[in-house]
């Protein structure tokens, strides 16, 4: 019986040795496959954000070209101020761009030089990338160096232009100047006066003396009236009886009498009869 009981016992504890050691294996291999998860977890978000990184890169690049098309629909017509205003505001994004996308290939290059990927084509990606900036900085500075040039030959063009609307403008006073001269110096050529009066109102104002028409030069000028040879062609009288005492060629005028039977000269030839004289007196009663 004692026999029996002990080997019970003997049976009892291999038993439970065997359950032990079985748990124990059990967990080792979960530690391990949760460490390798971790490993794995942490490269697929490292390469996460390395493909992030590396796709932000590229969007940069494409802006960056975008930005370039936009420049050269506006450098169609570079002295716009419009157009200038938004080549620089482009110029201005592309070297932000540019910046921004030298600064992530540096961490990406650090970050690859660190990290546990070792992945040969993301190397080479990131060389392509460096290669494509650097191509880019190139076409930039020779876009800026076109610009550059344009500015200067707008600006000369403005300075022509400038002083040709200067020079148009200085033209002009002076073809104003010489019209309003040649305007004057016409009116004067076509300005008559012409006066009617009694003997006596004539004599009083000087224009009559001793028999004599404007032999005076104190005679009352004002008394006279100004008009204008090309236009005024027939003087009224407002008397049935005149007489012309001023030298006027025969056949360039007419006496005629209106309705009420008064006196008008009408001046048929006005070049011919103003030729000898641009005052015209005439005697009425």
């Amino acid at each position: 019986m004692k026999k029996l009981f002990f080997l019970a016992a003997c049976v009892s504890l291999m038993a439970a040795s065997c359950t032990g050691n079985k748990n124990n294996n059990d967990n080792s291999a979960a530690a391990e496959r949760d460490s390798l998860q971790r490993i794995i977890d942490n490269k697929d978000q490292e390469l996460n954000e390395i493909m992030g990184t590396f796709n932000e890169i590229q969007d940069g690049f494409r802006r960056i070209n975008e930005a370039e098309g936009r420049i050269a629909v506006a450098d169609g017509n570079p002295e716009s101020a419009s157009n200038k205003e938004a080549i620089r505001e482009n110029m201005e994004f592309i070297q932000s761009t540019m910046a921004q996308n030298r600064d992530m290939i540096a961490k990406l290059k650090d970050k690859l030089r660190t990290s546990s990927i070792n992945a040969d084509k993301l190397k080479e990606t990131i060389d392509k990338l460096t290669q494509d900036l650097e191509t880019q900085k190139q076409r930039i500075q020779e876009l800026e160096i076109q610009l550059a040039e344009k500015d200067i030959v707008i600006a000369q063009q403005d300075e022509a232009i400038n002083s040709l609307n200067n020079d148009v403008e200085n033209l002009a006073a002076e073809n104003n100047s010489k019209s309003q001269t040649v305007a004057a110096q016409d009116k004067q050529l076509n300005t008559a006066w012409f006066v009617f009066g009694t003997k006596s109102e004539l004599k009083e104002q000087k224009i009559l003396q001793n028999g004599d028409v404007l032999k005076s030069g104190n005679f009352n000028k004002d008394y006279f009236t100004k008009i204008d040879i090309r236009y005024d062609k027939v003087i009224k009288l407002y008397s049935k009886s005149a007489k012309l005492l001023t030298n006027h060629p025969a056949g360039s005028y007419k006496l005629i009498k209106d309705t009420k039977g008064q006196y008008m000269v009408e001046i048929t030839n006005p070049t011919e009869f103003w030729s000898v004289s641009k005052y015209l007196v005439i005697q009425v009663r």
